[in-house]
């Protein structure tokens, strides 16, 4: 049975779904790299909200979802930029996120990562950003998770240069009770944090964020890079020091900077583990008995999803992912947080459907074609 789909130029095409979906089990965690998925937040959709309400998370299905994630031996990156951080979700649902996530982790052993950032504010003072910072980084530690340190639309707002940076950071860092992940996140992922580390010029930037971590490297477990260029994240990670970790965030390029070559590798930290989990934790426990040609083999197909999804406005990657979620059968719904669901067309969430399936990506292909349909026939579309 075939399914017809809209293309961006108004035409439909036929799509002939999968029978079978890629058979992965769950499995242990992973010996050869360190592996986070960032995870969504799924939404009750029967909360009586506008997109500018706080958000009304249906918190069983949001729990659900990230034991699905530690049963194939993946970390959780919670309350980060896929869990719509800035983009539907407060800090006030990011807290109570925090401690509920934290207190699943410790229930199933699973590991998380939290992030810690300043969206309490809006601006002010370098006093009143360290603060807020203060704040969130002691809701993270007292739920006993790694803290991620995020990057602050406030500060981008207020410093005034590098030293700005590296005063804030280093007080940050000077504090943390355990090693954090410093998060760089590019413009194209938030264009409020353009000139972050205080420079435009990328050069200049990089200097200064490797300044802030070699004057604490034992406060820093690794750093997050999210600008989606492999060749400045490559050569940032050759500059770090002993010991430190490069967490890539660059969903366009990371199987070969997980892969790495012979001056070192990546770890993860990527939103689009969050629809790939289980495909990507296979991958990596094939990377893990030395076989980078087999975990190529595996995660290169998926770059071309990856790349749909994130494909600009960058930002709005989050509605893919959680449009996946639902059509894998991890939500009953497709309606998101803040109203998101609307910030992609349909010829784009179809595109989605049809790379997704084609990977074997859904447990139950008959459900997303279910799914699918239904969608469509919402939209006007005879499928």
């Amino acid at each position: 049975m075939t399914i017809r789909l809209p293309a961006a130029d108004g035409t439909l095409r036929r799509h002939e779904p999968r029978t079978e979906p890629l058979a992965v089990a769950p499995g242990t965690p992973f010996t050869s790299r360190t592996v986070f998925a960032a995870a969504h937040v799924v939404a009750d959709p029967y909360a009586d909200v506008s997109p500018d309400s706080p958000a009304a998370v249906d918190w069983d299905a949001t729990l659900a979802f990230r034991r699905h994630l530690w049963s194939h031996g993946l970390g959780v990156a919670e309350a980060m930029d896929t869990a719509q951080r800035g983009m539907g979700l407060d800090w006030a649902g990011a807290a109570e996120l925090i401690r509920r996530s934290a207190a699943e982790a410790r229930a199933v052993g699973g590991r998380i990562a939290c992030g810690v950032g300043t969206d309490q504010i809006t601006g002010g003072t370098l006093a009143g950003i360290r603060a807020a910072y203060e704040e969130q980084l002691a809701v993270a530690e007292e739920a006993g998770a790694q803290a991620v340190l995020m990057a602050s639309r406030a500060l981008a707002a207020t410093a005034g240069g590098p030293e700005d940076y590296r005063e804030v950071y280093g007080h940050l860092l000077r504090q943390a009770a355990e090693p954090v992940i410093l998060h760089w996140l590019g413009p194209m992922f938030d264009p409020a944090l353009e000139g972050y580390w205080g420079s435009s010029d990328l050069d200049a930037a990089t200097d200064t964020f490797l300044q802030v971590v070699a004057a604490h490297p034992d406060k820093v477990d690794g750093v997050k890079i999210s600008l989606l260029d492999a060749r400045r994240e490559i050569d940032l990670r050759r500059r770090l020091p002993r010991g430190v970790r490069c967490y890539t965030g660059d969903d366009f390029h990371y199987p070969e900077l997980i892969a790495g070559d012979e001056r070192g590798f990546s770890d993860a930290l990527l939103g689009v583990f969050d629809p790939l989990g289980p495909l990507a934790a296979e991958a990596v426990r094939v990377l893990d008995t030395g076989d980078a040609q087999g975990f190529r083999a595996l995660l290169d197909p998926t770059v071309e999803l990856s790349r749909h999804l994130f494909r600009p406005p960058t930002r709005f990657y989050k509605t893919g992912v959680v449009f996946l979620a639902w059509l894998a059968g991890h939500q009953s719904h497709f309606t998101m947080v803040g109203g998101l669901q609307s910030a992609r067309s349909l010829p784009h969430l179809a595109r989605a459907y049809e790379l997704a399936d084609t990977l074997g990506l859904f447990p139950d292909p008959e459900l997303a074609q279910e799914r699918m349909r239904t969608l469509l026939s919402l939209h006007g579309v005879t499928p």
